[in-house]
């Protein structure tokens, strides 16, 4: 598996106005947009940083991924994403060394990019998202 970069980091936030005014407001990180995963009932923002990203995440529902994981942990800190230069290849990887994964296979994100997650308790307890993009 080869990996590219660190890709972005996902802070699950209540609020992505309320998180514009810490990330944009206080760091002076350029806002870039935002997007809506209908899929992943997510709303995401991204700030870039150098090469990569800080990612915010608002759950669209309440039985959402990001609203159950405020829910249990609180705000703050949820994932670190890894790009890669082939997802398929990686995940195939991954299985084959006995890594739990929540994606069998890749899914498309925010911004088209290919997705998946590892578990976190194949992880030491760190949510990975692997990319390509």
């Amino acid at each position: 598996m080869e990996i590219l970069k660190i890709d972005h980091l996902g802070i699950a936030v209540n609020s992505i106005d309320d998180g514009k005014n810490f990330w944009s407001g206080v760091l002076g990180l350029r806002f870039e947009g935002s997007e809506t995963v209908e899929t992943q009932k997510v709303t995401t923002a991204f700030f870039p940083v150098g090469d990569s990203e800080v990612e915010l995440l608002e759950s669209t529902s309440p039985d959402g991924p990001v609203a159950k994981f405020i829910e249990k942990k609180g705000t703050g800190f949820q994932h670190v994403a890894f790009r890669v230069a082939n997802i398929e290849e990686a995940l195939k990887e991954l299985k084959e060394n006995g890594i739990q994964l929540i994606d069998q296979q890749p899914r498309i994100g925010a911004g088209g990019a290919k997705i998946a997650f590892l578990h976190p308790k194949a992880t030491g307890g760190v949510l990975v998202e692997l990319c390509e993009r």
